[in-house]
């Protein structure tokens, strides 16, 4: 299952207008030029090794086995932490940024039931994992939409350096 839902966008942020002492827009360049960025690259990491290891790369479950356990869980655990170490001011961008942390360990929780799911071979268990990575997908989708309306409504221009198709 080919996860493209990440964050569709690191971005460059560059004020529309100028707004003179908006915290929620100063709050939001801060989080999406500096803290962001940082924290993506580990959730990039431990994707492509799962992408790499699942669809129409899958050979079998011991290679998806040791890849969760030695390389996808640790690095997403590690993603997940420093998520959640983020320091935000504001309100607005601390309630989109708690959908970003619900989803994110809700994918941690899902490569940890697949784990299981392997080691019990229980076909249940995988299926419980897939549609808790769909719902993480959503909730990664809500999470871009509301950073996108949270920019517009603070005069932030959001300019996309990725395409989600491409991750």
């Amino acid at each position: 299952m080919k996860l493209k839902w990440l964050f569709p966008f690191l971005v460059m942020i560059s004020l529309v207008t100028g707004c003179l002492n908006d915290p929620v827009q100063d709050d939001l360049i801060t989080y999406i030029n500096d803290d962001i960025p940082t924290v993506f690259e580990l959730e990039l990491k431990a994707v492509g090794t799962y992408d790499s290891v699942t669809g129409p790369n899958y050979t079998d479950d011991i290679v998806l086995y040791e890849a969760l356990v030695n390389e996808i869980i640790p690095t997403y655990n590690e993603f997940v932490r420093e998520l959640e170490a983020i320091s935000i001011d504001t309100d607005e961008v601390r309630e989109i940024h708690e959908g970003y942390i619900k989803g994110a360990n809700l994918q941690y929780n899902a490569f940890v039931r697949m784990v299981t799911a392997l080691e019990q071979q229980d076909r249940q268990l995988i299926e419980e994992a897939n549609s808790m990575l769909d719902e993480a997908r959503k909730l990664m989708r809500d999470y871009q939409v509301n950073i996108k309306n949270l920019a517009e409504e603070h005069n932030v221009e959001l300019t996309e350096n990725l395409d989600s198709e491409t991750l």
